[in-house]
């Protein structure tokens, strides 16, 4: 395999890092039943505070930690709203993400464009050496590396472990699970911190690696919409979700490659629109049933295994309030 070829699916993981992340997290937060629509605002918000607390601190690490902070507080204010104070989580969140991105714009403005701490790729020892699949997955950033670690550890806690189970029952059955004593309001604050974080970390993902350094506008702006669109792409599942994320950053990084061809005389404005057409009609299939439909052609073992892998339903106590009494 060429080096070209290699350097382009390098950059498809790298630029799909931040969307994993945050898509893991935003899973992780509806997966109990709290609906955070504020990942736009608060990514782009997230990525300026963890700048300037790098540039500030000179430590890529607190800037990580305070971009993750952000992310956290953004979040349980949509907890606070719809848990406490039995708000529409929907609204509450929209506003959020735009006062989020609009903050952000207004307090970075004099860090615009200044050069500060940035992480880089470093090659995991052995890992990297491996043929494709070292340089493509192991030549990475240390957030690439955590958000494999993210994939696999949400899919063990959700799917393998008691908690995990716990975890899904107050998304999906609140009343059942508050009946075997599980402390649903708690754990729905608990597991919103939790994805608000991460969205944190996203956002310094961005600033402090994939796009680093800090901007107006942001150049992150719309990846939040991006990551609720693959959470629903994803059906809620963090392998599904990952393959959304990869999909998507492979269309970003192909439309690149075909505008810097010579012989391609595409408008680039069809280009930058490819991804966001092609994830519409891929949320449309899903959502309406039709891939599920045509599942029925294949073997059944094969029909098994795709509607476990397919199947797109939400959790069925998403964004609704629960009462104790």
């Amino acid at each position: 395999m060429n080096n070209e070829l290699l350097n382009t699916l390098n950059s498809i993981v790298s630029n799909a890092t931040p969307l994993v992340i945050a898509s893991i997290g935003e899973t992780l937060t509806e997966r109990a039943g709290v609906t955070n629509l504020s990942l736009d605002g608060s990514i782009i918000l997230s990525a300026m505070v963890g700048f300037v607390a790098a540039l500030a601190s000179g430590s890529a690490l607190v800037g990580i930690i305070a971009a993750m902070i952000v992310g956290a507080l953004v979040a349980l204010i949509i907890a606070f709203a719809g848990i406490t104070l039995r708000q529409d989580q929907v609204a509450v969140g929209f506003v959020l993400t735009l006062l989020a991105a609009d903050l952000a714009q207004f307090l970075g403005q004099s860090y615009t464009r200044i050069p500060g701490p940035q992480i880089l790729s470093s090659p995991l020892p052995v890992f990297s050496q491996l043929p494709v699949i070292g340089p493509v997955f192991f030549d990475q950033s240390i957030f690439a590396y955590l958000s494999y670690i993210l994939i696999f550890g949400s899919w063990y806690w959700l799917f393998r472990t008691r908690p995990g189970l716990a975890h899904r029952a107050i998304g999906e059955r609140p009343e059942t699970a508050f009946a075997r004593g599980t402390r649903v309001n708690v754990l729905r604050y608990v597991y919103t911190a939790v994805g608000g974080s991460l969205v944190g970390m996203a956002g310094a993902a961005y600033s402090l690696s994939v796009k680093a350094g800090w901007a107006t506008p942001p150049n992150m702006a719309g990846d939040g919409w991006i990551a609720l669109a693959i959470v629903i792409f994803g059906g809620w599942h963090p392998f599904r979700v990952a393959l959304g994320a990869y999909l998507f950053a492979g269309l970003r990084v192909l439309a690149t490659v075909i505008q810097r061809s010579p012989d391609v005389n595409i408008p680039v404005v069809l280009l930058n629109g490819v991804p966001w057409l092609l994830m519409i009609v891929t949320l449309l299939l899903v959502s309406s049933g039709s891939i599920e439909r045509l599942m029925h052609v294949l073997p059944r073992p094969v029909q098994k295994w795709s509607r476990n892998f397919l199947r797109s339903d939400p959790p069925a106590a998403l964004g609704t309030r629960f009462e104790p009494d």
